[in-house]
């Protein structure tokens, strides 16, 4: 059976591309290679200054020994494109290469690559000669694939997007969602660049109006201290909940508890794994054109379309939903059937079988 090494984060850290690994042994994947993981990264791990230089300068050394002890033919990197990741994930590019292994290298987001050394002639060619040393590069929406073709003339690309565990969250008919307030949620990173903070803003205009709202965030961040103060600021306390990180049925349950799914983000994403989720829930998303979310969203059709910094618009997403339950259950409806056709588990682990049979089957 051929061996697939996945590196990336912990496979229990609070991240997309720990979300992403997760998928990939939990699908058909699991069946058809033996998959073994190796971590790099620090989401996940609790550890000091002292900790954090030993792994970064341990952990090669450890990865190499890993590979020439073990019989894996391809390593699936997978990793984003900023600056820490550059500096940190080339090092295991270049010992798999070293080692003579097929290599995919995944990017889940970060900034496009002629982004990442702007100005910076050589750092940037020095991006373009390491980008070409993998067998496969992957990404997860159209306008990185767009991007990357510029970037790397006659590098193989593959376009795979991101996909979920849909059972669960069908679960329940959409009739079956309560009718009275408007029930929105945040599960994702909390981070400002993530367009929360507007969604408080946006909140507390409607409730100044007389809306009956409730929202639920769930997740941790950098900026959850100033968040749940902004919430005591604007007087919002008996209107949002924090719930913590949220896993498993209970974070699937909260999905199909909810109308809406906020998420007027602002940050370099690739494919959000909470969107894929709240829209199979019949979430209806309230996000921006950032990414790959445009592959996923039709405005009007799947979701609205705001743009990032405006709560002032962001409420008036919201007052259409309110007002138009007929729309909202129209679009919870289609953004269901979106997500079960195009971004199952089954899709995804075809699309990745193909890589990896074919750089299994090379000499």
């Amino acid at each position: 059976m051929l061996q697939i090494l996945l590196i990336g984060p912990a496979l229990h850290a609070v991240s997309g591309i720990s979300t992403h690994q997760n998928q990939l042994f939990n699908s058909e994947l699991s069946v058809r290679f033996e998959l073994l993981h190796f971590q790099v990264g620090g989401p996940g791990l609790k550890e000091n200054s002292f900790q954090k230089l030993f792994r970064l300068v341990s952990n090669p050394v450890v990865f190499f020994v890993f590979l020439l002890r073990h019989r894996s033919a391809i390593v699936h990197l997978n990793t984003s494109m900023n600056h820490n990741c550059f500096w940190r994930d080339n090092v295991y590019l270049l010992i798999a290469c070293i080692l003579r292994r097929k290599v995919v290298c995944q990017f889940h987001g970060g900034v496009l690559p002629e982004n990442l050394f702007p100005g910076n002639k050589l750092l940037t060619s020095l991006l373009r000669y390491l980008m070409k040393l993998p067998d496969v590069v992957v990404v997860v929406a159209r306008l990185h694939l767009d991007a990357y073709r510029r970037f790397l003339s006659g590098q193989r690309l593959e376009l795979v997007p991101n996909a979920i565990d849909t059972s669960s969250l069908v679960a329940e008919s959409l009739a079956a969602k309560p009718l009275g307030h408007l029930h929105m949620v945040y599960l994702g990173r909390i981070a400002e660049n993530k367009g929360v903070f507007e969604v408080l803003d946006a909140i507390a205009m409607l409730v100044e109006q007389g809306r009956d709202l409730r929202l639920t965030i769930g997740g941790s961040g950098p900026d959850e201290e100033r968040l749940q103060a902004k919430v005591m600021a604007l007087g919002l306390t008996e209107r949002v909940d924090f719930v913590g990180p949220i896993f498993g049925e209970a974070r699937d349950r909260l999905w199909r508890s909810c109308h809406v799914f906020v998420f007027p983000t602002y940050h370099w994403e690739g494919l959000p794994y909470a969107l894929l989720e709240g829209m199979a829930a019949g979430a209806i998303p309230i996000t921006t054109r950032v990414a790959g979310i445009p592959d996923v969203v039709q405005d009007g059709v799947h979701g609205l379309f705001v743009e990032a910094k405006d709560p002032v618009e962001l409420a008036r997403a919201i007052i259409r939903l309110d007002d138009d339950r007929v729309l909202l259950y129209r679009m919870a409806q289609t953004g269901r059937m979106r997500v079960l056709e195009h971004y199952s588990l089954g899709c995804m682990a075809d699309h990745f079988a193909s890589i990896y049979e074919l750089l299994g089957g090379k000499e």
